[in-house]
């Protein structure tokens, strides 16, 4: 497996955000549901080796992310954008993929190919010498994409990556999705459901720091059958799997 979890637990302080976690992710496109505050951005922090699990097994690429000798080379081959990303307001969009490919130690020679496709895959090419400043918020989140997928990673995480875009904009990125599963383990953290119920093969549902629910998108619609709330089957399927899930907690 590309990636594996076994008996992951992450607290802050007295708070247990991420509670005896068991998962096992392949190539292609998995998705990452759940509600505020069960644990998803923490998952994706823990794997993109920013946070450090309290306890538990993780490993990428076949290495354990607790080996410090082997974290640098699992890194380079990691694509990770964050909920929330700072950038440089004067460096142009350009210069921003640029930085972080220099952070991911591609070599010199690959960069300047490798951030015009990658400008090019998120629809942003034409806006390359522009200033980040000047930049909308949807137009921020593809630059973050951009520099997410610059070293075509093995690993790419993305949390949140469709905030800000609009509907012809998701349309695509949904398009990307696909195009960098055929490769790579890429995990999308999402509050549309419907995103992930057009995009990704695989889907894991995270309640209470827990796992609660994985499968395909079309188990998880079935799921809402019998009851559970929402516009669409996918929806439904997943309320009824929240409400299952906190039934059994009490």
């Amino acid at each position: 497996m590309t990636v594996s979890i076994e008996g992951l637990r992450v607290g802050y302080g007295r708070r247990v955000v991420l509670d005896g976690l068991d998962l096992e992710l392949a190539v292609g496109v998995h998705g990452l549901l759940g509600p505020n505050g069960a644990g998803k951005t923490t998952l994706m922090r823990v794997l993109a080796t920013v946070a450090r699990p309290d306890r538990g097994r993780v490993r990428l690429l076949g290495r354990d992310i607790a080996d410090r000798t082997a974290l640098r080379q699992v890194r380079r081959q990691l694509g990770y954008l964050p909920q929330a990303f700072g950038h440089y307001p004067r460096f142009t969009v350009r210069e921003f993929v640029e930085y972080f490919a220099w952070l991911k130690e591609m070599p010199r020679t690959r960069v300047p190919l490798a951030v015009e496709r990658a400008l090019e895959r998120v629809g942003l090419l034409d806006r390359a010498d522009e200033r980040m400043k000047r930049l909308s918020g949807g137009m921020l989140r593809r630059a973050g994409i951009a520099q997410a997928i610059v070293n075509d990673p093995r690993v790419v995480l993305l949390d949140e990556p469709t905030a800000g875009l609009d509907p012809e904009q998701r349309v695509d990125f949904r398009t990307l999705l696909r195009q960098l599963g055929v490769d790579a383990c890429v995990l999308v953290s999402t509050h549309l459901v419907e995103d992930i119920g057009t995009a990704c093969g695989r889907v894991s549902l995270i309640e209470g720091g827990r796992l609660v629910f994985t499968g395909t998108p079309e188990e998880l619609a079935a799921a809402g059958v019998d009851g559970g709330s929402g516009d669409t089957a996918i929806e439904r399927g997943y309320t009824a799997v929240l409400r299952s899930a906190r039934t059994v907690r009490r």
